[in-house]
């Protein structure tokens, strides 16, 4: 009897429950992806089972064989061990596929509404040229719309093909996840249903996109103030500020110890000085942790009041923690060479 072989996409295809397949396959159309990768799916739980093996064989299977434990217990304690290392790994891929998606959606979303005013430009110049709809959809589209272009082209084939010009173009707005896109294909398709002037309303949605972007940017012009200062704090006071506190604890447990020290022999004096008991490395952790906290929320809380969402500031965090992290260690270098010679 021939093995069977399980196939990736087979694999990955088990593994995704048939109430989540639609939901899936749109949000899928959303990221860019035109067929839901299972093969991809299948091959991240190998990955995973791969991994967990690993574990299992070199910590947990040696731990278990030295324990004194029954055979029953082994064997209650592998299933249990394998089944937690396996649903921890299975989920964190899950989670950091889910962020690369919604990622990918954010910014698939951002640069294709940066190219709607243009494109709506061009679509109503050939409007105003004398071409119907379908044919001015399809000469709109242009090389420099990238993200937006290859969508439209898809829809303004269908609609050349005979495939409804209202259905293809609200296929075209569950593509990606943007208000603004959809409220301008509704406008847009009762305007062709009703017979109207088509090109009169484009030029209208153009004016009013642009006049959003321009608010936009004035925001965040008016918000560059906040955004410097919070900078300012993060990267160069607080590792500052810190620093300068490792230090002078090194300084106080040097004092103390050699007063501590002095006093020993001293018996007329009424009191003692004990051995401190604070590590500086144990603050230098602390302030590591500080500073990775602090920059991240910083960063977060930038990105919000710059762009109005945490997702258009994920480019801020690697700059917060490595320059808060640098200006720490630098600081405590150019702090350690003034206090040589006191400590």
């Amino acid at each position: 009897m021939a093995f069977k072989i399980i196939f990736l996409e087979e694999f990955g295809k088990a593994f995704v429950p048939k109430r989540f397949i639609s939901n899936l396959r749109s949000y899928m159309l959303k990221a860019g992806f035109n067929e839901v990768p299972y093969k991809f799916f299948g091959l991240l739980f190998y990955i995973s089972a791969f991994i967990t093996t690993l574990i299992f064989i070199i910590f947990i299977f040696p731990y278990l064989n030295q324990s004194k434990f029954s055979l029953f217990e082994i064997y209650v304690f592998s299933f249990i061990g394998w089944f937690v290392i396996q649903l921890f790994f299975t989920a964190l891929f899950i989670m950091l596929v889910y962020f690369y998606l919604d990622f990918r959606i954010y910014y698939r979303t951002k640069k294709m509404e940066e190219q709607l005013p243009d494109f709506l430009q061009v679509l109503s110049a050939n409007l105003k040229g004398g071409m119907t709809f379908e044919r001015a959809l399809w000469a709109a589209i242009k090389p420099r719309f990238s993200v937006l272009g290859s969508e439209m082209a898809k829809a303004s084939k269908k609609v050349m093909t005979g495939y409804d010009v209202s259905k293809a173009l609200v296929e075209l707005a569950d593509k990606y996840d943007s208000l603004m896109l959809r409220r301008t294909v509704d406008l847009i398709i009762s305007e062709v249903e009703s017979g109207g002037n088509v090109s009169q309303l484009i030029d209208r949605l153009v004016d009013n996109l642009k006049e959003t972007r321009a608010l936009k940017e004035e925001m965040a012009a008016s918000a560059l103030a906040y955004v410097i200062f919070i900078s300012v704090i993060v990267v160069l006071i607080s590792p500052l500020l810190f620093a300068l506190s490792f230090h002078l604890l090194q300084v106080l447990i040097n004092f103390i110890s050699k007063l501590s020290f002095a006093t020993q022999n001293v018996r007329a004096l009424p009191f003692a000085f004990s051995k401190v008991n604070v590590n500086v490395d144990d603050f230098k952790k602390f302030s590591m942790i500080a500073l990775f906290v602090i920059s991240l929320f910083s960063s977060l809380i930038v990105a919000i009041v710059e762009k109005g969402d945490i997702k258009g500031g994920i480019k801020y965090i690697p700059i917060y923690i490595f320059g808060s992290m640098g200006f720490y260690f630098f600081f405590i270098k150019v702090i350690g060479s003034v206090f040589s010679g006191i400590l």
